[in-house]
C-alpha cells in the first residue's frame, strides 16, 4: 500500500460521501467522524461494508448471517455472529482486487485501525466515482442508441412511402396501359419525325433569302421601267415639239407611240400581276415564315418537354440510387438491428436466466430462511422445554437434596444411637471379658 494508484481521503470528505452516497436514513445521521477517528468502531466499519455491498452487488446485510442448507450445523443459532463477519469478510476479499486494495485481512473487520481503514475506504470512494461515471457514459449511449433506433425507424417508415410513392409513379393502371402504350408510340413517332424535321431545318437553306433577292430584282426591274417611262415621256414631249407637219410621219410615229405606250401598258400590268403574285407569294412567305416559327416554337417546347424529361428520368434515376443506397443502408441498419436484437436477445436471455437463477435464489433463501426459522421456532422450543425440565429437574433435585438432609438427618441421629450402643456394648464385652478373666484367674487358681 505504500504506491497507491488513487488518492487516500481525509476523514470528513470520506464520512460527507458516505453519509450522501452509500447510508440512508438512520444510519446516515449516525454515522460520523468519530467512528472512523481516532479508533475505527469495528460495527460502524462493518455496517459500512455491508453497505457498500448492497448497493454494489444487492447483497442485503441480513443475508450475512445465513447458513446454507447444506451445511449440517447442529445449532446454528450460535454461529450467526461469526458467519456474519466472515461473509463480509470473504465478499469484500472478492471485491476489494477490483479497488487497487490487496492486503485485506480479518483484523481490519475485528480490529481496524485507522489509516488502513482511511485507505479502504478510499479505495472503495474512488472505485465508486469511477462506476457513477461509467454509468452515466452508459445511459448517454444508451439514450443515443434509442434515438438511434428511433430514427431509423423514421427512415425506414420514409423509405417505405418512397417505395410506395415510386411504385405509384412508375406502376400504370392495367385499364390505362393500352392508352400508355399508344401514346409512348406515338410520342416516340413525334420524337422521330420532329427531330427528322428539325435536321431538314437547319440542314436545309433558308427560303426567305431566296424570295427577298427575287423581290429586290423585280423591285429594281420596276424601278427601272419607270426610269424608263418617264424617260420615255420626256423624249415624247421633245418629239412633240419636234413633231414635223407631215400627217403620214405624225401617223407612224403615233403608231409606233402607241405600240410602245401598248409595250409599256402590257409590261406594267405584267409588272403588276407579277407584283401581286409576288406580294401573294411574300404573304405565303409570311404565313410559311408564321408557320415555321410556330413549328420552331412546337420543337422547342418539344425539346423543352423532352429535356425536362430527360431530367425527371435523372431524378427518377437519382432517386433510385438514392433508394438504392437508402436500401443498402436500411439493410446495414436491418443487419446491424438484427445484430442489436440478438444482443438484446442474448442479454435478454441472459437477464431472464440471471433473474430465474437469482429468483431461485431468492426461493432457496426463503426456504432457507423459513427453515433457519423454523428450526430456531424449533430450538426455541425445544430451549424452553429443556429450561422447563431444567427447573423441574431442579425442583426435584431441591426436593430431593431435601429429602435427603432429612434421611442423613435420620440417618445420622440412628448413627449416633448406634455408635451409643455399640460403645455399650463394647464396654460391657469389655467388661464381661475383665469379669472372665478374673473368673479363669480364680478358677486356674482353684485349680
Amino acid at each position: 500500500m505504500t504506491e497507491n494508484t488513487f488518492p487516500v481521503y481525509t476523514a470528513d470528505a470520506i464520512v460527507n460521501f458516505y453519509r450522501t452516497e452509500v447510508l440512508t436514513g438512520q444510519e446516515a445521521k449516525h454515522f460520523t467522524k468519530s467512528d472512523l477517528t481516532p479508533v475505527p468502531k469495528p460495527e460502524a466499519v462493518q455496517t459500512l461494508y455491508m453497505r457498500v455491498l448492497h448497493l454494489l452487488y444487492r447483497f442485503k446485510p441480513e443475508c450475512h448471517s445465513m447458513v446454507p442448507l447444506l451445511e449440517n450445523i447442529q445449532y446454528p443459532a450460535y454461529n450467526e455472529g461469526a458467519t456474519s463477519i466472515l461473509s463480509v469478510y470473504v465478499r469484500m476479499r472478492q471485491f476489494l482486487p477490483m479497488c487497487l486494495v490487496y492486503d485485506f485481512s480479518l483484523n481490519d473487520l475485528l480490529a481496524p485501525k485507522k489509516q488502513k481503514t482511511l485507505i479502504i475506504l478510499s479505495g472503495i470512494l474512488n472505485f465508486l466515482h469511477f462506476r457513477k461515471q461509467r454509468m452515466e457514459m452508459i445511459q448517454e449511449k444508451q439514450a443515443k442508441f434509442r434515438a438511434d433506433m428511433d430514427r431509423i425507424q423514421a427512415y425506414n417508415k420514409g423509405n417505405l412511402a418512397a417505395e410506395k410513392k415510386i411504385e405509384m409513379l412508375t406502376t400504370i393502371p392495367p385499364e390505362q396501359q393500352a392508352e400508355a402504350d399508344e401514346l409512348a408510340a406515338a410520342l416516340s413517332e413525334l420524337q422521330a419525325t420532329t427531330v427528322h424535321e428539325y435536321q431538314e431545318v437547319v440542314s436545309a437553306p433558308p427560303p426567305n433569302s431566296k424570295w427577298k433577292t427575287k423581290i429586290a430584282e423585280k423591285t429594281q426591274k420596276l424601278a427601272q421601267v419607270k426610269l424608263n417611262v418617264t424617260n420615255l415621256k420626256e423624249d415624247i414631249t421633245k418629239l412633240k415639239s419636234q413633231i414635223v407637219e407631215s400627217p403620214e410621219e405624225l401617223k407612224s410615229q403615233m403608231e409606233k407611240m402607241r405600240d410602245n405606250v401598248k409595250n409599256i401598258k402590257n409590261s406594267i400590268e405584267q409588272t403588276d400581276e407579277r407584283g401581286v403574285e409576288l406580294q401573294s407569294m411574300v404573304q405565303s412567305v409570311t404565313q410559311t415564315e408564321a408557320e415555321m416559327q410556330q413549328m420552331y416554337n412546337l420543337l422547342l417546347d418539344l425539346e423543352s418537354s423532352m429535356n425536362n424529361t430527360k431530367q425527371l428520368q435523372e431524378e427518377v434515376q437519382s432517386q433510385l440510387h438514392g433508394s438504392t443506397s437508402k436500401q443498402k443502408e436500411l439493410k446495414n441498419l436491418c443487419s446491424e438491428e438484427g445484430q442489436l436484437k440478438r444482443a438484446l436477445g442474448m442479454k435478454l436471455d441472459k437477464e431472464s436466466k440471471q433473474n430465474i437463477r437469482r429468483q431461485k435464489k431468492r426461493e432457496m433463501k426463503e426456504q432457507h430462511c423459513n427453515q433457519i426459522h423454523h428450526k430456531r421456532e424449533e430450538m426455541a422450543n425445544k430451549i424452553q422445554d429443556i429450561s422447563n425440565e431444567t427447573q423441574q429437574l431442579k425442583a426435584k433435585i431441591q426436593n430431593l437434596r431435601d429429602v435427603c438432609n432429612k434421611e442423613t438427618e435420620k440417618a445420622q441421629a440412628l448413627l449416633d444411637t448406634l455408635s451409643t450402643s455399640m460403645d455399650e456394648l463394647h464396654r460391657r464385652i469389655e467388661m464381661n471379658i475383665v469379669d472372665l478373666n478374673h473368673d479363669v484367674t480364680k478358677m486356674s487358681a482353684n485349680f
